[in-house]
């Protein structure tokens, strides 16, 4: 599945390597249509092997909204004195013939991404990235729709243009939960990119299926209600109460029952009230109301 929908321009198309002969017909008048990155590199600079390709693969991960244009200093010191090439790499982004954006230096992967869609947003264009955002949001529509398996499709078809998307990735995680597929939903939360490991949206997919997992285990509200009204103290079932009612999908009341274990002995099973809070509150978004307030009352406590 193709979210971007776009026609790949073959690659000899998208990366030339230019010389001070072609430099007017590849990049100012190819510029006039679409975008035009030149990497000003040389056969000797270091930083240059690693940028390069860097570069090459973002563009080409574009299809076709910029093209990419590699000039040798070495060979064009003519353009590099009328650029005012002081280092390199030195990469520079054309528009309508005029520079419209660059940097000097080699950056990391994500910042080259990041400059890539600029350049093509900077044009008119929609950048690779804006649309695969875009598709996140219609897959998260899908999820809350109760479609789960689309969703999955749509989250996985994402990472198959970005793999490392880390809304994406969470999503697929998610989704699988919602399946209720929690095998493979962990499977793919072991797998994650190390660069998106630590991202919130794939933290809170961990700590969601934490959840999912305790859920399957969750006893009898009403039973674990009768046992915590008998006896107050009794924090096991306290705990395990706020477990069912979450498995319940009664999300604040869950929280409630936890903040009170936490408000009679928040040592208890080493801190476990607390840290069942804090994987309550992972799993939701940052701006959720029951977040918001959970937080405070539990801070109020903690520093009474």
């Amino acid at each position: 599945m193709d979210i971007l929908n776009g026609a790949t321009a073959p690659a000899t198309d998208l990366i030339k390597d230019g010389t001070e002969a072609t430099f007017m017909v590849d990049v100012i008048e190819a510029s006039q249509e679409t975008p035009v990155i030149v990497d000003f590199w040389a056969p000797w600079c270091g930083p240059c092997k690693t940028l390069g390709p860097m570069l090459e693969d973002a563009v080409t991960a574009a299809k076709g909204a910029v093209k990419m244009v590699k000039i040798n200093v070495d060979e064009a010191q003519m353009i590099a004195s009328q650029m005012r090439i002081q280092s390199i790499p030195t990469v520079y982004a054309f528009f309508k013939g005029q520079p419209v954006d660059g940097f000097q230096g080699a950056l990391p992967g994500s910042e080259i991404k990041a400059f890539v869609d600029r350049v093509i947003e900077a044009s008119g264009g929609e950048s690779p990235g804006g649309q695969l955002d875009d598709a996140v949001v219609a897959a998260e529509e899908m999820l809350s729709d109760g479609a789960a398996a689309d969703a999955a499709q749509t989250f996985a078809a994402i990472l198959g243009e970005d793999p490392n998307h880390a809304a994406a990735y969470g999503g697929l995680v998610r989704a699988h939960i919602a399946i209720g597929d929690l095998e493979h939903a962990e499977a793919i939360l072991n797998g994650a990119p190390a660069e998106i490991s630590n991202s919130a949206e794939v933290e809170a997919a961990h700590a969601q299926l934490q959840l999912a997992k305790q859920a399957a285990d969750a006893g009898p509200v009403a039973d674990l209600t009768a046992a915590v009204d008998a006896d107050p103290n009794n924090h096991q079932a306290r705990f395990d109460l706020a477990q069912a009612l979450h498995a319940n999908g009664e999300v604040e009341e869950a929280v409630a029952q936890l903040l009170e274990l936490f408000r009679r002995d928040r040592e208890w099973d080493d801190g476990a009230a607390k840290t069942q809070l804090f994987t309550i509150f992972d799993a939701l978004k940052p701006n959720d109301p029951i977040v918001l307030n959970g937080r405070r009352k539990l801070s109020s406590m903690i520093f009474a």
